[in-house]
């Protein structure tokens, strides 16, 4: 019996790895699209449309679970990354994509940066760019540990739950309409479908989209085996940035209900700071840390994935270059003080690219690849449909995106 059990321990052990890898890449998709954009606009929205930003974020929720539906379902399965599917389908596509999400992540990661300075100056009273530094040295230290991959999943669990905790306790307190919210949920007194559609490609858009498949793939949980494993991971994950978005929005619902105006320069520390007083604050500066330093390390990972066969795919040189990733951006924000606003203008229009582009090359996998690329997997012809449906959803955001390169052009 005793023997028995030794030789089932490498099992059970090996299950409980794989357990964390997987709830890690779905927080670390939900965590990567919870960043210092993902507060403001939730914020913003809610201060504009009251309780009918609901059924915004209810669409929202739906398209997201379809894409990433798609999405992990497809580079799960075949265990290979976006950028590998797209060589394959398509010679030289894969570059081209990998160039797109490097770009965009870089950018945003400076923004990121920024997101943990403010949100140490808003904890600590602390300098930013001294609170940029540290955030990124803590950055840094989780790649550099011996068991970087088992640290990153960690914390962006921990920091992903502490988020939602906090903004729970403050959605309590700040006592919002929940009737009128869940009513308005389906029946909204407005629809937004430009708020939307931005929420949309806040969520799953540039590099997000790919954080947690890939992940998956760097986990080793991959293959038809797994198929349900990797779809319930991906639902999950989208969940997860729901239940946060759905808590911040009742949160600043239930201020903005009670007849509070927020501050225009900075309306989410408003929010808080009505809601709780001066501690709201500080709790503020919690969630924006552990917000933005998330998604610092979500965006760095993901943007070096991409490179993994310049990196010969080795885990070291891997983690070197996400720290490398992370210093560059340092540097760039302590330069700069803040990403150059018309690079946000670019990156987030070439985000807006990625989502179409990089959802099609996964349909087509899907659709004429799969005995080659997909082991032989029959790929549900029902999820296929939704997944072409929510395609030309991405095209119209992607078309629309293309207006922050021509007004970014005509300003130059």
């Amino acid at each position: 019996m005793d023997d028995q059990k030794t030789a089932d321990h490498p099992t059970r052990t090996a299950t409980r790895a794989g357990r964390g890898a997987l709830v890690g890449a779905m927080f670390l998709m939900a965590t990567s699209a919870i960043g210092p954009g993902f507060i403001t606009q939730t914020t913003v929205f809610t201060d504009q449309l009251g309780a009918a930003f609901a059924f915004a974020i209810v669409v929202s929720i739906l398209v997201d679970i379809a894409v990433q539906l798609n999405v992990w379902r497809v580079i799960g399965v075949s265990g290979m990354r976006a950028q590998d599917l797209a060589n394959r389908v398509l010679p030289g596509a894969g570059y081209a994509l990998a160039a797109l999400v490097v770009l965009g992540g870089l950018v945003f990661n400076i923004g990121n940066i920024g997101g943990t300075a403010l949100g140490m100056n808003a904890m600590f009273g602390m300098d930013v760019k001294l609170g940029g530094a540290i955030s990124a040295v803590i950055a840094i230290a989780v790649f550099l540990s011996r068991r970087a991959g088992v640290a990153m999943d960690r914390i962006v669990v921990v920091l992903g739950v502490l988020m939602i905790g906090m903004v729970l306790y403050t959605a309590v307190v700040s006592d919002p309409p929940v009737g009128d919210a869940l009513r308005q949920s389906v029946v909204p007194d407005q629809v937004s479908f430009l708020i939307i559609t931005t929420l949309i490609g806040g969520t799953v858009g540039g590099y997000i989209t790919y954080a947690g498949a890939h992940r998956l793939v760097d986990s080793g949980i991959t293959g038809p085996e797994h198929v349900q494993l990797i779809s319930r991971g991906s639902v999950t994950g989208i969940l997860v940035t729901g239940v946060m978005r759905a808590l911040l929005f009742l949160a600043v619902l239930g201020v903005v209900s009670g007849g509070a105006v927020l501050a225009a320069d900075n309306p989410p520390a408003s929010a808080f700071e009505h809601a709780l007083g001066e501690v709201g604050v500080r709790v503020f500066g919690v969630i924006l840390w552990a917000a933005s330093i998330t998604s610092v390390i979500g965006a760095s990972y993901t943007s070096v994935s991409f490179l993994s066969g310049l990196l010969k795919d080795s885990s070291r040189r891997r983690n070197l270059a996400v720290v490398a990733f992370i210093a560059f951006c340092t540097v760039a924000f302590l330069v700069l003080g803040k990403a150059p606003a018309d690079l946000l203008v670019l990156a987030g229009a070439l985000n807006g690219l990625i989502l179409p582009v990089g959802l099609a090359i996964i349909l087509w996998v899907a659709a004429r690849r799969g005995p080659d690329l997909l082991g032989g997997y029959r790929y549900p012809r029902w999820l296929l449909v939704i997944g072409v449906v929510v395609w030309l959803l991405t095209v119209y955001l992607g078309w629309n995106s293309l207006g922050g390169i021509s007004d970014l052009w005509a300003r130059s």
